[in-house]
């Protein structure tokens, strides 16, 4: 993967969530629910506070961690999806 965020940003390879089929019913992927987890796969250098300091991540490459439903923008690259948000949007790491 070509993808280096900047500042605080992560780049966050969302869970599969596996399909659980219960009968016949068929639950279409625009009625499922956006998975609230994922796994970091890349990191920024960290925010600069307003003294000119960088302030440094708290998070690291590889850690499994909780977001918001709504949380961080998709992009695809090499054809997998991934999230790329500010560490601020993630609300703690599993």
């Amino acid at each position: 993967m070509n993808i280096k965020p900047l500042a605080d940003r992560v780049v966050v390879k969302p869970v599969e969530e596996k399909e659980v089929k219960q009968g016949s019913i068929i639950i279409p992927d625009t009625a499922k629910e956006k998975p609230q987890q994922g796994t970091i796969i890349a990191i920024g250098a960290g925010k600069i506070a307003e003294n000119g300091s960088k302030i440094a991540m708290e998070v690291k490459v590889g850690d499994k961690i909780l977001y918001g439903k709504y949380s961080g923008t998709e992009v695809t690259v090499d054809g997998e999806e991934y999230l790329i948000m500010r560490e601020s949007d993630i609300f703690a790491v599993i």
